[in-house]
């Protein structure tokens, strides 16, 4: 099963992948695993994925994984590709899909894979593609060879926490572009400053295995979903522009319009920061 879901996602130029047995993860959210029974644990097994987001552009105004539509639209299509594949193929066995919300802790498990190295910045990190990956997982009662490695971590040199511009207050910039209401002079400083409408790069661009790949030239997805319909730079023009199907598949959308137009507007000088 492993080399056929391998199979499958290096057709979508997918090719970090790993497994292990469920019970070597840190089960974070149990109800997740609604289809499977609490018993059942420890014969599960999870297969663990990276998926490179980072596509080509000169300039940005919002976090790289903002850029193309909404990476949850991605997974879905995979998700119902696979699933639908490994059923046909796989007559009884049990799957469950996750990315994002799911039920083990994602890094934590994608390290065990081998997949890469737990980072200072909170992200896992790749050789390939340093830390611009989104992570998907398959559990699965179906018997599969797993290999559980040793964690591996990042240099620890620190260069994250000093480029962070808000650890000294410790808040995350990228939480304050999502941040809801009204601003407080401070915080709206702080959009305008960083140029930042939605997100946060800060920490992974300043990573040292973030500029080791660019140099290498293996950073870039080659991912076709995150390299169409890409919007690096938004606007209000932009936004205002976007019907409301074209604005729900955006990342941002989840908090609607008011939070990056409001940070549109701290970027723009206008007086009225109200979301």
């Amino acid at each position: 099963m492993l080399d056929f879901i391998k199979k499958t996602l290096l057709k979508h130029n997918i090719e970090l992948v790993g497994a292990l047995k469920l019970c070597d993860c840190r089960i974070t959210r149990p109800y997740k695993l609604r289809n499977f029974c609490e018993s059942e644990y420890n014969s599960l097994s999870a297969i663990v994925f990276a998926v490179p987001y980072l596509s080509r552009y000169n300039d940005k105004n919002i976090s790289a994984y903002a850029a193309p539509r909404d990476y949850h639209l991605f997974f879905k299509g995979l998700f119902t590709e696979l699933t639908d594949a490994l059923i046909k193929e796989f007559d009884g066995a049990k799957f469950e899909c996750f990315a994002d919300n799911s039920p083990i802790d994602e890094r934590h498990a994608a390290a065990l894979c081998g997949l890469g190295m737990l980072g200072d910045n909170g992200l896992l990190i790749t050789e390939k593609y340093s830390s611009y990956v989104f992570l998907g997982e398959i559990i699965t009662d179906y018997p599969i060879q797993t290999k559980k490695n040793e964690i591996k971590y990042c240099l620890k040199c620190g260069k994250c926490q000093l480029a962070c511009p808000m650890a000294s207050i410790g808040e995350c910039l990228s939480s304050l572009t999502q941040k809801k209401g009204e601003l407080t002079a401070n915080e709206a400083n702080a959009i305008k400053k960083y140029g930042s409408i939605w997100g946060c790069d800060i920490c992974q661009e300043i990573c040292p295995f973030t500029l080791r790949a660019k140099r290498k030239g293996t950073i870039y997805t080659e991912v076709d979903f995150f390299n169409e319909e890409l919007i690096p730079i938004l606007t209000s023009d932009k936004i205002n522009d976007m019907s409301e199907e074209e604005f729900s598949h955006r990342a941002y959308s989840w908090r609607g319009r008011g939070a990056v137009t409001r940070n549109l507007k701290i970027m723009e000088g206008k007086e009225s920061q109200n979301a």
